[in-house]
């Protein structure tokens, strides 16, 4: 009998589940700081060689891979793969970025074949940004019903790549979508006080991996609450450098 068939952690080919209580770093601008002792590492697909993230792993550290799943980014190696039709609004505060029509299949063909960027570099998993564009606006009149379509195929797609896959923020929709992911990424939810619609991860012994954009100041407010909820909050800075404060 094959044991991987019964039980998604057996064998080598094994997916990352991250419980609450794994520690990690989040760096997707500036020269890459490999110097913290953390479990897990989130950083920028393309940018990273797989010797990096090999560097990584030979010191038992995962490495979660980023891309944006939801959104045209100019000056990526395949940025001119996408056709204008597919090329929605400008995403707020990023100048040249643009809402994707997910529906389209030559979005999704794109982004399996970042996937596949992604097992060729040995990356334990991917964290798909900007997988809530029903809820901006973005130019296609997407509805929740077709974001959960899209962000099921990806964790589906991940996973069937042996990828572990993050849920990015998306918070309306967790109760859906919760089971499909293995763990959380979320940007302020205590902020926007969205953070009890985190809870299902928890629940089911998934990691909430939290941030809280500011100073490390904000530590004092931030850490007791996330702790609290079980969740592993860093306090970093917008560009997401290497700075970083840990409430755990």
């Amino acid at each position: 009998a094959d044991a991987s068939a019964a039980d998604p952690d057996a064998g080598s080919a094994a997916i990352w589940h991250p419980r609450p209580g794994t520690s990690w770093q989040w760096q997707l601008s500036g020269s890459l700081d490999t110097s913290f002792n953390v479990q897990m590492y989130d950083i920028d697909l393309f940018d990273n060689s797989a010797s990096t993230i090999s560097s990584l792993q030979s010191r038992s550290i995962k490495v979660i891979c980023y891309l944006s799943a939801g959104s045209y980014e100019p000056g990526r190696p395949d940025s001119s793969q996408f056709p204008s039709s597919v090329l929605g609004n400008g995403l707020q505060g990023w100048p040249g970025e643009k809402w994707l029509d997910t529906r389209s299949a030559v979005v999704r063909k794109i982004m399996t074949a970042r996937m596949d960027l992604a097992v060729t570099k040995k990356c334990d998993g991917i964290e798909p940004d900007n997988v809530d564009g029903y809820s901006n606006d973005n130019g296609f009149s997407l509805t929740a019903a077709d974001q959960l379509d899209y962000n099921k195929f990806l964790a589906t797609e991940a996973h069937a790549r042996n990828l572990s896959v993050a849920l990015k923020n998306d918070t309306d929709q967790v109760v859906d979508l919760e089971s499909y992911f293995d763990f959380e990424i979320d940007e302020q939810c205590f902020q926007y006080s969205e953070c009890s619609l985190l809870t299902p991860f928890i629940t089911a012994k998934k990691a909430v991996f939290e941030v809280e954009y500011g100073s490390s100041s904000l530590s004092s407010s931030v850490c007791p609450n996330a702790n609290a909820a079980n969740f592993d909050t860093l306090i970093k800075n917008l560009s997401l450098d290497a700075t970083r404060t840990s409430c755990r």
